[in-house]
């Protein structure tokens, strides 16, 4: 396999596995609204929030593979994805009425990661 195509592969399984948590993660939201009415603002608040750290994780991992530096390179991702998220996110959640310190928000940002991560690759036949 080529260069480009283990890029491709690489993008084409964080877009499949951002797809997967952002459709898993808005009927939540609807399913929250719904039951509990008074939380809805803050469902929302979390969803929104979620979204923006799928996001720029999905930015920051594509920057990193398209760079060739994907492995040993997670301390400087997460300062990535702080740069970029952070502040909105720490808004959102404060709107939620939630405190957001930035150890909470790494957090939130390590267990998308883990989620994201979860997600396995397709196979792909080696070429012969």
């Amino acid at each position: 396999m080529t260069f480009t195509g283990i890029l491709e592969s690489i993008g084409k399984g964080f877009a499949k596995g951002l797809g997967w948590a952002v459709t898993y993660a808005i009927p939540v939201e609807k399913l929250v609204a719904l039951l509990f009415p008074a939380a809805a603002p803050a469902a929302i608040g979390l969803a929104d929030a979620t979204t923006l750290v799928q996001t720029a994780v999905l930015m920051v991992e594509q920057k990193y593979a398209a760079a060739g530096t994907q492995s040993g390179t997670g301390a400087q991702k997460l300062a990535d994805v702080m740069t970029i998220a952070e502040p909105v996110v720490a808004q959102l959640l404060t709107q939620s009425g939630i405190a957001a310190s930035t150890d909470y928000i790494q957090s939130l940002v390590s267990a998308v990661v883990a989620i994201l991560n979860a997600q396995t690759m397709p196979a792909t036949p080696a070429k012969a």
